[in-house]
């Protein structure tokens, strides 16, 4: 049987592969398995949601469920996955959930549960809710059914924390903030003002059915021009849900999440806050992030894809920053998951304090150019096990020396193998990357 949970909850096309059923289910399923023990009161459970229109109804089949499992709903409405994160803890909840899709197209939606506390599930724990989605319950009646409330000041709570831990005021800053239409709409651009920044709020006026579409941090075109027309300092965009963050300078020019990290990790070095002088990033970091750490003595310990790993590091040495290209990066001083609020406002804290350019602090690093091929393949453990695949590795790397990397990496859901070269130059990373390719595809 497919396992039911992915990388990041479960995401499926609403009302087809997650369906209001699924989401009941689900539902109780989690109530049982994460507040399954003895108390002196009944389960209580933050629930929010992206603005999806199928939101509503996913929101209303979770909300039956978990009151018929006899857990309390405290329902926040319309807020980014890290704010239903930080309300679990902050409101002492058994556990969370966040109906949305992330950065996917508003067709899909997706459902995400949080433990006590806002921190992610492990996979054993996900799977024994899996398990027990279809199982025979006795169900509560009477005073045992749950009961549900909304949480009017949720907004405010979150949007106070979020300057709280805003290290410097944002006086004198214009930014341009893409909410892409999305969960952080309402709170991005209060967040920033209550900062002290000059806000031009773009792609922040939801209909349910607009999410995503042509904007956010996967659509930056929009965000660049808006950055140009105003004048502003820089600009920022986040995807559906807000756990993500990428950049644009003054003059229009990108500004991803490894170099986002490249600046934090040295502001947080300078202050004593980057635990072990140590950054985690993930197989996919650009090399010039590793090349400029080192410069500034700062080790760069690698994850494999996906921000549950990077998360199990965090955690697991006790280190402050870590993040992926895509701009998801994590502050475990102030948040329990990727937030992209908090990481947009440390950077243009960063602006404000040293009074240097965003384009100024992103040249801590230098991108090197990266080619990523997708090579089909029958067997994908075949190919990158393959002696000639190796061999092939091997010579590239001794080529490129310590001024490029190969990486190869097997598909997760599809017969490919991910062939990534980077290399001085584009032409160099072009060549390379065709040559590794051709000899993967040659396995059979």
């Amino acid at each position: 049987m497919a396992r039911l949970f992915g990388t990041d909850g479960i995401r499926g096309l609403a009302n087809r592969d997650l369906t209001p059923e699924l989401a009941m289910s689900l539902a109780g399923a989690a109530a049982r398995v994460l507040a399954e023990r003895e108390r002196s009161r009944r389960p209580v459970v933050v629930l929010g949601r992206d603005p999806r229109a199928s939101g509503e109804m996913l929101e209303a089949a979770m909300t039956a469920g978990l009151a018929s499992a006899g857990a309390d709903v405290l329902r926040v409405g319309v807020l980014p996955t890290p704010a239903v994160a930080h309300l679990v803890g902050e409101l002492a909840a058994d556990f969370g959930v966040m109906i949305s899709a992330s950065h996917n197209p508003m067709p899909d939606n997706g459902i995400k549960l949080f433990a006590a506390g806002g921190h992610k599930l492990p996979d054993a724990v996900e799977d024994e809710i899996g398990a027990r989605l279809d199982e025979p319950v006795t169900r509560p009646t009477g005073g045992g059914i749950g009961r549900v409330r909304d949480v009017g000041d949720a907004p405010r709570r979150y949007i106070d924390h979020l300057v709280v831990a805003t290290p410097h005021p944002l006086n004198g800053l214009r930014i341009v903030v893409d909410c892409a239409h999305g969960a952080a709409s309402a709170v991005a651009p209060e967040a920033y003002r209550g900062a002290g920044a000059e806000v031009v709020a773009v792609a922040a006026a939801p209909d349910g059915l607009n999410i995503n579409d042509g904007c956010g941090s996967t659509h930056l075109d929009g965000l660049r021009k808006a950055v140009l027309d105003h004048g502003a300092d820089l600009g920022v965009a986040h995807d559906g849900d807000a756990d993500r963050c990428l950049a644009v300078d003054a003059a229009g020019e990108i500004v991803d999440g490894d170099q986002i990290m490249g600046v934090l990790a040295v502001a947080m070095a300078e202050s004593g806050e980057l635990t072990g002088d140590t950054l985690v990033a993930t197989v996919m970091s650009n090399l010039g992030l590793h090349l400029a750490m080192r410069e500034h003595g700062v080790a760069v310990l690698t994850t494999a894809v996906g921000d549950r790993y990077v998360l199990e590091a965090l955690r697991g040495g006790g280190y402050s920053l870590g993040g992926e290209q895509s701009g998801h990066l994590v502050l475990p001083a102030h948040a329990t998951t990727g937030d992209g609020l908090l990481t947009a406002l440390r950077l243009m804290a960063r602006v404000a304090v040293t009074g240097c350019t965003l384009a100024e602090l992103a040249g801590v690093m230098s991108r090197l150019p990266q080619v990523l091929r997708n090579v089909p393949v029958p067997d994908r453990a075949a190919a990158v096990s393959d002696a000639s695949v190796a061999a092939a590795v091997a010579a590239a790397e001794a080529e490129l020396g310590d001024t490029g990397r190969v990486l190869l990496r097997p598909s997760g859901t599809e017969s490919l193998v991910r062939v990534m070269v980077e290399a001085p130059t584009q032409d160099v990373a072009e060549e390379v990357a065709r040559r590794v390719a051709d000899v993967v595809a040659a396995v059979r």
